[in-house]
C-alpha cells in the first residue's frame, strides 16, 4: 500500500484546475483533461500543437486495426492482435504572428490557467502571449464534445491584443496525419479531401480492418479572409488571416463532425454514404452556443440522479465527482453494442482493450446510474458470441470462450497463460446477465439475448472441466484465476464457484422460460440443439463442483494447494522493487502464496449475502496480508469488504486513494491514460463499501457506515426507475424517494416500503468510524 500522491491539480468541489503550466505534467495533465461521449475521445492536448512530450490522441469507440503475427506451432495461441487507433485530430490549429509560432514549450507567456468544468463538461485554457517582436495577446480556447449527437465537438478560439493592432494567422484542420504510439505508425489512407467556403472533409481508411471515419467541419465567426492549404497528404485545412484591434476580441468557432464506418454489409454502407452527404447540411444546422447550453443540460441531469456529496473531504469530493463524469463520457448508451476499454478513449494503453472488469466493476455503475447503458454493454456480449464460440473451437471446447482481453469479439491477448488459462471472462458474463436480470426485469432481453450466451458457456464449461480421478467431484485444471500470480492451478475457488454459479443460473433461467413462454422454451431447445442428457450433465456437474472448503477454519482455499505453497511476507519487498513485472523474473512471481489482487474475496463481495459474516471475517484476515494490491482494482474491493467487518480505519485507508487515483498519479502512470474500471470501483467503494448496498438480494439493503474523517455523504442511485437518495450524517442516514413510487428496501435488515415521505434510522455505534 505504499502509494503516494503526486498531487499537481487545484482542488476544488466542481472543477478540475491547472494553474502555471508545469511540462513535467504534460501528459498527466492530457489524460485528466481528456474528453468523450463514448462515440469519440479526446486527450487535452493543445489546439495548437506542443513540440514538447505530448500523446495528440483522438479516438473512437470500435475504431481498431489488426495486425498479424508469426503464426504458433501450437494450436490456440493467438495469431493476431488488434488496437484502438489513433484517429483524426479535428482540434488541428497553428497560430502565426509575424512569423512566430505560437508553441508552449518554446514561446513566452504567463497567466496559464486550463479547467475542465464538471458540471457541463467545458474544458476552457487561457494565457497570455508575449511574442519575440513584443506583441501580447490574450488567448482563450474552448472545446467540448457534444454528449447528445455524439458525432459531434466544438472548438472555439478567442484572441484579443492587448498592444497592437494587426493581423494573425490561423490554420485549422482536420488531420489523420498523428502516428499510434504503440506502433510509432500511422495506419490510415485518407481519401476524398472536399474544400469548400467555410468547410472541409476528409475520409480516413483503417486497410486492415475496411473501417472508415469520414470527419468534417464547419467555421464561425471572423472568417472573411481565408484559403485552402496543405499540411499533409493525411489532412485538410483552412489559413484564416484575423484582423486584430486592441482590446477588440476576435473569434474563431469550429464545429466538426465525425462518421465512423465500421460495418460490413452494403446497408451499413450505404447508410455512411447518406450520413456523410448531409453533412455540411446537419453541420450548418449547429451552433456552438446551442450545442452548449444542450450539453450543461445533459449534464445538469446527470448529476441531479446520480450525483455525490461528501462533507468535510474537498480531495475526495472533487475525487468522486471526476469518477462519475468520467464513467459517463466513457459510456452512457450512445451506440448499441460497444464496450469500454480499459483506458476508455484516453490512451493507447491495453490497446483499447475491454477486459472482465467491465461486467464486474464496471456493470453495477451503469445498472444504478443508466440501466439501458448497462443492457447496451452485455448486448455487445451477444454480438461477439459467434468470436466467442469460435475461440473455444480453437481451445478444443464446445460452446463459446468469452476472450480475457478484446475490441471486436475476438482473443487479442497474445500471452496464452491469460488467454487460454483464465475462465474469469466467460463467467463474468454470465455474471453480469444475472446482475441485469435482478435488477431491470427484462425478460425479453433475457430470453432473446441472454439465454444463447448462457447456454454457450455452460457447454464450454462443460468441455473445459474434468471430474476427479474417482469421478465424485468436477472441477478445472490448469487455469488462472483473477489472481495473476497463480498460474496453471487446480481448483481454483472463484473459477470452480463461478462454474457452479453458472450452471444453476443457465438451468433456472431455461425452467423460467417454459413455464413463461413454452412454445418460445421447445423452439429455443430446438435450436441450440439443448437435449435432456446435456442440462441433466450441467446439473450433476453443478451438484458435484469441488469448492475447496475448510469447515474448521471457514476458509475457502483460492486453489488446490495453495495452503501448502511458500510464505512471502509481503511488507518485506523492499519498495524499489515494485511494480514486480519489472523488477522479478517472470517465473518469480508465481512460486509463493502472494496476491496480486482478490480472489477469493472477490466471490465475497459479488455474492456477499450467500457468506456468513464469520466466513467473511476469516477470509479477509487471512488472504487481505497477502496481497499487495499490484492492481488499482484491488483497494476497493478491500475497503468495501473491511467496512462491512467494521474495521473502519482499514476501510479508509484502502479507500483513501480510490476516488483520486489517476488526479494525483498514485500509479505514475495516469499520462498513458485514466483507469476506467478503477474510476467505477471508486463509486461503488463508498455505494456498496460506506453506504452498504448489496445488491445480490431482494429487495436491496444498506447498512450504512461513516467514516470518522467526514463530516456526512450522499449518494442516488436508480433503483425501479425511481431515484433513491441516501443521506449519512455523523448520527443518523436518511432515506429519501425522489420517484412516484413505493419502493420496498432493506436498511440494517429492517424491511421499509420507501414512498415520497423521508425516513431517518440512527447508525448504530460500531458502523461510526
Amino acid at each position: 500500500m505504499a502509494k503516494i500522491a503526486d498531487r499537481y491539480f487545484i482542488v476544488d468541489p466542481w472543477n478540475i484546475i491547472e494553474e502555471d503550466f508545469n511540462p513535467s505534467y504534460a501528459q498527466v495533465a492530457e489524460s485528466i483533461f481528456s474528453l468523450g461521449n463514448e462515440y469519440m475521445g479526446t486527450r487535452g492536448f493543445f489546439d495548437e500543437g506542443y513540440s514538447g512530450q505530448s500523446l495528440v490522441g483522438n479516438y473512437f469507440n470500435g475504431i481498431y486495426a489488426r495486425l498479424n503475427q508469426t503464426p504458433s506451432a501450437y494450436k490456440g495461441m493467438v495469431n493476431s492482435t488488434e488496437f484502438m487507433v489513433n484517429a483524426v485530430n479535428w482540434l488541428y490549429t497553428r497560430i502565426k504572428i509575424d512569423d512566430e509560432l505560437l508553441d508552449l514549450h518554446n514561446s513566452k507567456f504567463s497567466d496559464f490557467r486550463r479547467v475542465l468544468n464538471l458540471r457541463n463538461g467545458l474544458l476552457r485554457r487561457s494565457f497570455t502571449w508575449a511574442t519575440k517582436s513584443g506583441k501580447i495577446l490574450n488567448l482563450i480556447f474552448e472545446r467540448f464534445v457534444s454528449m447528445g449527437n455524439v458525432h459531434i465537438g466544438a472548438q472555439k478560439i478567442s484572441i484579443t491584443p492587448v498592444n497592437f493592432s494587426g493581423k494573425i494567422s490561423i490554420v485549422s484542420g482536420l488531420d489523420f496525419s498523428e502516428a499510434h504510439r504503440i506502433f510509432n505508425k500511422n495506419f490510415w489512407d485518407c481519401e476524398n479531401v472536399i474544400t469548400e467556403d467555410s468547410y472541409l472533409s476528409i475520409t480516413g481508411k483503417i486497410e486492415s480492418t475496411n473501417q472508415k471515419i469520414f470527419s468534417s467541419c464547419i467555421f464561425h465567426g471572423d472568417i472573411e479572409n481565408q484559403k485552402d492549404v496543405f499540411i499533409n497528404p493525411k489532412a485538410a485545412a483552412k489559413e484564416f488571416i484575423l484582423d486584430l484591434s486592441p482590446d477588440k476580441e476576435a473569434v474563431l468557432i469550429k464545429i466538426a463532425s465525425n462518421i465512423v464506418y465500421t460495418g460490413s454489409s452494403k446497408e451499413d454502407h450505404a447508410l455512411f454514404d447518406l450520413q456523410c452527404a448531409k453533412s455540411r447540411q446537419d453541420l450548418g444546422a449547429l451552433d456552438y452556443c446551442t450545442l452548449k447550453k444542450e450539453n450543461t443540460a445533459w449534464w445538469d441531469k446527470v448529476w441531479n440522479n446520480s450525483d455525490i456529496v461528501i462533507k468535510g473531504d474537498e480531495l475526495n469530493q472533487q475525487g468522486i465527482r471526476f469518477c462519475i463524469f468520467q464513467m459517463f463520457q466513457t459510456y452512457h448508451g450512445a451506440k448499441k453494442g460497444t464496450n469500454i476499454g480499459a483506458k476508455g478513449l484516453t490512451g493507447e494503453a491495453y490497446s483499447g482493450n475491454a477486459f472482465w472488469d467491465t461486467e464486474v466493476y464496471c456493470l453495477p455503475f451503469f445498472i444504478f446510474n443508466n440501466i439501458e447503458a448497462a443492457k447496451n454493454l452485455l448486448f455487445f456480449r451477444f454480438v461477439t458470441l459467434p468470436e466467442a464460440k469460435l475461440r473455444a473451437a480453437e481451445l478444443d471446447c464446445e460452446g463459446a470462450f468469452y476472450p480475457i482481453a478484446t475490441i471486436s469479439g475476438r482473443e487479442c491477448c497474445t500471452l496464452w497463460q491469460h488467454a487460454s488459462l483464465q475462465l474469469q471472462a466467460s463467467t463474468a458474463v454470465v455474471y453480469g446477465i444475472w446482475f441485469y436480470d435482478r435488477l431491470a426485469d427484462d425478460k425479453n432481453f433475457l430470453y432473446d439475448f441472454g439465454l444463447p450466451i448462457l447456454v454457450e458457456v455452460s457447454r464450454m464449461l462443460a468441455t473445459r472441466g474434468s471430474w476427479t480421478d474417482n469421478g465424485t467431484k468436477y472441477g478445472f485444471y490448469g487455469v488462472m484465476g483473477p489472481d495473476e500470480f497463480q498460474m496453471m492451478v487446480n481448483h481454483n475457488c472463484y473459477t470452480n464457484y463461478m462454474g457452479r454459479f453458472t450452471f444453476y443460473y443457465t438451468l433456472s433461467v431455461l425452467d423460467q422460460l417454459k413455464d413463461h413462454d413454452e412454445d418460445q422454451f421447445h423452439h429455443i431447445i430446438s435450436r441450440m440443439g439443448i437435449s435432456a442428457d446435456e442440462t441433466e450433465t450441467w446439473r450433476k456437474m453443478a451438484d458435484l463442483m469441488f469448492i475447496p472448503y475448510d469447515e474448521e477454519t471457514k476458509l475457502y482455499e483460492q486453489h488446490d494447494g495453495y495452503f501448502k505453497l511458500p510464505h512471502v511476507d509481503i511488507h518485506s519487498i523492499p519498495v524499489e522493487d515494485f511494480p514486480l513485472y519489472h523488477h522479478w523474473t517472470y517465473d518469480r512471481i508465481y512460486r509463493n502464496d502472494m496476491i496480486k489482487q482478490p480472489d477469493v474475496l472477490m466471490l465475497m463481495l459479488m455474492f456477499n449475502t450467500r457468506f456468513s459474516e464469520e466466513e467473511i471475517q476469516k477470509n479477509y484476515e487471512f488472504y487481505e496480508p497477502r496481497c499487495i494490491h499490484e492492481s488499482s482494482l484491488s483497494p476497493s474491493v478491500h475497503s468495501i469488504l473491511a467496512s462491512q467487518l467494521k474495521k473502519h480505519n482499514e476501510a479508509y485507508d484502502f479507500f483513501r486513494f480510490a476516488t483520486r487515483m489517476d488526479l494525483d498519479n498514485y500509479n505514475r502512470n495516469t499520462h498513458e491514460g485514466l483507469h476506467t474500471t478503477s474510476i467505477a470501483a471508486a463509486w461503488m467503494n463508498i455505494v456498496y463499501g460506506f453506504g452498504g448496498m448489496r445488491s445480490d438480494v431482494e429487495p436491496i439493503s444498506f447498512a450504512p457506515s461513516i467514516p470518522g474523517e467526514w463530516d456526512g455523504y450522499s449518494f442516488r442511485i436508480t433503483y425501479k426507475n425511481n431515484v433513491i437518495l441516501v443521506d449519512v450524517n455523523k448520527q443518523t442516514v436518511t432515506f429519501r424517494n425522489t420517484g412516484s413510487d413505493i419502493i420496498p428496501l432493506k436498511v440494517y435488515d429492517q424491511t421499509i416500503m420507501l414512498g415520497k415521505e423521508a425516513q431517518e434510522f440512527e447508525i448504530p455505534a460500531d458502523r461510526r468510524g
